[in-house]
């Protein structure tokens, strides 16, 4: 929770300089508690287990939290029963109507498709275009990243020589950012994809909060709208990657081991997790900025910024 201290102290500018979350007294005098309202759009195949992942970030929290889970409703899911949507999920249509604090787009297994070839496409611009207008923080994971920065600022997806795959050091390259807030210098997390975003390509307004020498981008931050995009899996279980890995060559698929991940690149030997404690600092300081800065009255959301926001998308 941020500290509060009086608006004119001295300390509060390096506080701010330093990340330290900060309350003015003027915003604790008008807040009020209430669950905030996250929710996920879960467009991974195996719902359950990326469902699991994610509430298991989002609740470890000390604030309460309403998670809905959504699905897409022009796409039939065929690795999750229909039993479980029915009872669990809600199809974005169903929800449209209502405004979020914080909404998560998962990953998808399309992401070497072009985007008008991916069956859904038009639902999910739909969707992402909704965020603007009827969500205050969204984050956005791997594919669903690199569609919002295709969606928002037309920033291209490029293929991978090989997939992208393994466990990888990346940097902290905004130490006073509230999403950094705790972060080491360096620390590692799991990355599985087979595209990338380039830097060369990002437009004004986008910030790297995060990087690898190795595999690129891995955290932007966008101040409208607030907006997180995260290329890779701070979510990802211990052993998601073996899964990855096991049924790839199973299914006769190039792939190769993951990098830095088995001990001593044995597959007989359990992987150690060497990102948990990072994602949940993530996903808690996004609750906790999410928190901070929503209005309370929750149809507030959203206003004035327009259907797209963006004039990139506004001069098409």
């Amino acid at each position: 929770m941020p500290i509060r201290i009086p608006d004119m102290l001295p300390a509060r500018d390096i506080l701010l300089r330093e990340g330290v979350s900060v309350m003015d007294e003027s915003v604790a005098v008008r807040q009020d508690i209430r669950p905030l309202q996250i929710g996920l759009l879960n467009l991974m195949p195996n719902k359950i287990a990326t469902e699991t992942q994610i509430a298991r970030l989002v609740g470890a929290t000390p604030l309460q939290v309403d998670l809905t889970l959504v699905r897409i409703g022009s796409h039939q899911a065929k690795n999750t029963s229909e039993e479980h949507l029915i009872n669990f999920y809600s199809t974005w249509d169903e929800v449209k109507h209502r405004k979020f604090d914080g909404f998560i787009i998962t990953g998808a297994p399309v992401e070497t498709l072009p985007y008008d070839k991916v069956t859904y496409w038009p639902e999910m611009e739909a969707i992402l275009d909704w965020t603007t207008t009827h969500v205050h923080s969204s984050f956005f994971v791997c594919w669903g990243a690199m569609a919002a920065a295709w969606h928002f600022h037309r920033i291209p997806k490029h293929d991978l020589a090989k997939k992208a795959f393994g466990v990888y050091r990346h940097r902290n390259l905004a130490p006073a950012s509230p999403y950094l807030t705790g972060f080491s210098d360096d620390f590692q997390i799991s990355v599985s994809r087979w595209t990338e975003v380039r830097r060369a390509d990002l437009k004004p307004g986008l910030g790297v909060l995060m990087e690898a020498d190795e595999t690129g981008l891995c955290l932007l931050h966008e101040a409208f709208a607030n907006r997180l995009y995260i290329f890779n899996h701070v979510e990802y279980d211990s052993g998601t990657l073996a899964d990855e890995y096991f049924r790839d060559v199973a299914a006769g698929k190039p792939i190769q081991l993951p990098a830095n991940y088995f001990p001593q690149n044995d597959t007989g030997l359990k992987p150690l997790n060497r990102w948990r404690s990072h994602a949940f600092l993530l996903f808690s300081n996004w609750i906790n900025q999410t928190y901070q800065t929503t209005p309370y009255d929750m149809e507030d959301i959203g206003l004035g910024r327009g259907k797209t926001g963006t004039a990139t998308r506004a001069a098409e």
